[in-house]
């Protein structure tokens, strides 16, 4: 007899499901497209979500419609997430897309790797690099959130890719797996930092963001 019920289809060995991280991080690139909307994003920079009054009406309606996280941490990270994409220079709002999105979620860069390709390219200095993991790794998420803006324009400056929707998932779990999270990050420094070049003497030892935002 035959069977009545079809089969499935078979899924693609190849596919997989869009990470909702990268669903948010796409919004934000589009909110971002209005002067008006990426300045009082950029407001937010390094604060907790209690005070960043201007990001909530971009932010809540679409974290309504995609499973709001009510944990304090996963809120601010991507609270956190969407003023550093806000906060971009010129340069990097003009680049091309992340490539990396198209990647397996374990092949995609963190900020560890980020970190080790600008010692490589000369952006940050090796040893200042090494140093602010180190310490990243021992601080509580307050602290990571407030010394992201100047770390991550760095990089951006400097034409270093931040793929946002893996440091929005590990801003969101840091306090609960921070040993794990710091681990992949310096583990991913030592892999990609390895043949790191000079810095050139224009490199500031340390991130500064103390100049205005591109407008």
């Amino acid at each position: 007899m035959t069977d009545s019920v079809s089969a499935a289809p078979a899924v693609p060995p190849n596919s997989w499901t869009v990470r909702v991280a990268d669903k948010f991080v796409d919004h934000v690139h589009r909110l971002c497209e209005s002067t008006q909307t990426r300045a009082a994003l950029r407001r937010g920079l390094g604060l907790p979500v209690e005070r960043c009054n201007y990001m909530h009406r971009y932010l809540v309606p679409w974290l309504r419609d995609n499973g709001d996280p009510h944990h304090g941490d996963v809120r601010r990270a991507y609270y956190a997430v969407a003023s550093l994409i806000a906060a971009r220079p010129r340069s990097a709002r003009d680049a091309a897309p992340n490539e990396t999105a198209s990647l397996p979620w374990y092949e995609r860069p963190n900020l560890g790797a980020s970190v080790g390709q600008a010692v490589k390219k000369g952006v940050l200095k090796e040893n200042s690099a090494e140093s602010a993991l180190h310490l990243m790794a021992r601080q509580s998420a307050d602290a990571i959130h407030s010394g992201l803006p100047a770390l991550t324009r760095h990089l951006l400056n400097g034409g270093i890719p931040v793929d946002w929707a893996v440091l929005l998932e590990d801003l969101a779990r840091w306090n609960r797996s921070r040993d794990r999270i710091a681990t992949r990050w310096l583990e991913s420094y030592f892999r990609t930092s390895t043949g790191a070049t000079e810095p050139t003497d224009s490199a500031p030892a340390t991130p500064d963001l103390a100049e205005e935002n591109d407008r």
